[in-house]
């Protein structure tokens, strides 16, 4: 008989998510965005702790989806800001 180990794929290629809760701050403010953000990454920290994970790794791993939910919310207004740039639309200073 063998034993199995589980191997958890990293937060930063949960893609999908990641980029449906850069979808959903995009277009929450305030508390509802600081509400819904407390609540994703509880979910996330539960689902890991409940499939093992220590409470380190389950920080670390909170932590890069967190860095990675910010990246995409930056890429997403730098794409923004590129079209409006082009359309002529671009905040003349």
């Amino acid at each position: 008989m063998t034993t199995s180990e589980i191997v958890l794929f990293p937060v930063a290629s949960r893609a999908g998510d990641i980029e449906r809760c850069a979808a959903e701050l995009d277009r929450r403010h305030g508390e509802e965005a600081v509400t819904f953000w407390k609540t994703e990454c509880r979910r996330l920290a539960a689902e890991l702790t409940s499939l093992g994970c220590s409470d380190d790794e389950v920080r670390n791993q909170v932590m890069t989806f967190q860095a990675e939910v910010q990246a995409e919310l930056v890429r997403r207004h730098q794409v923004r800001a590129i079209a409006e740039s082009r359309s002529g639309r671009a905040i003349k200073r």
